[in-house]
């Protein structure tokens, strides 16, 4: 007779089931990759045609998102930290799964630019200086982004429960 999945002793402990918060190793790493990315982005594009331009358009949308995740944690902080209310469980994983993706998006949108505002210092001409300033200031959106997708991290958090014996 043989034996199926069900009838097998696991090797280890059963899983807690916890998720972790995103370590700042995480953080750092989708930046540190973002800033390398962003720095090697303007060598390689002015060699094959006209190097990126950076408009104001693309800041305004970066701190569009980081707006909406500072909204969706204080309205996720208000309901369960709060009020004491509960979210159905498909809606608590829908913002967990999108703070954890915005986090490491985020790191890379921040680094990104930044990076590729520090390929241009020493550049002459205007149009290094207005790559420089759009690209820190949507580095700075990038910035806003992880912090919003950190807080709306920590407010999906629910409160531990007693059980009775």
């Amino acid at each position: 007779m043989t034996q199926g999945p069900s009838d097998e002793e696991p090797d280890g402990p059963p899983p807690e089931g916890r998720l972790q918060p995103t370590s700042p190793a995480t953080v750092g790493g989708s930046v540190m990759v973002g800033l390398v990315g962003g720095w090697l982005l303007h060598p390689v594009v002015d060699r094959f045609g006209t190097p990126l331009v950076v408009s104001w358009l693309q800041p305004i949308a970066l701190f569009f998102v980081g707006a909406v995740l500072l909204a969706a944690a204080l309205v996720t902080h208000r309901t369960l930290h709060v009020r004491g209310e509960y979210l159905e469980p498909h809606r608590a994983v829908n913002r967990l799964v999108l703070a954890r993706a915005c986090v490491v998006v985020g790191g890379l949108v921040a680094g990104g630019y930044a990076g590729y505002a520090l390929s241009w210092l020493g550049v002459p001409g205007d149009g290094a200086d207005q790559r420089i300033v759009r690209s820190l200031v949507a580095a700075a959106a990038g910035v806003v982004i992880v912090v919003g997708a950190l807080l709306l991290e920590r407010a999906c958090r629910v409160r531990k429960r007693h059980e009775d014996p």
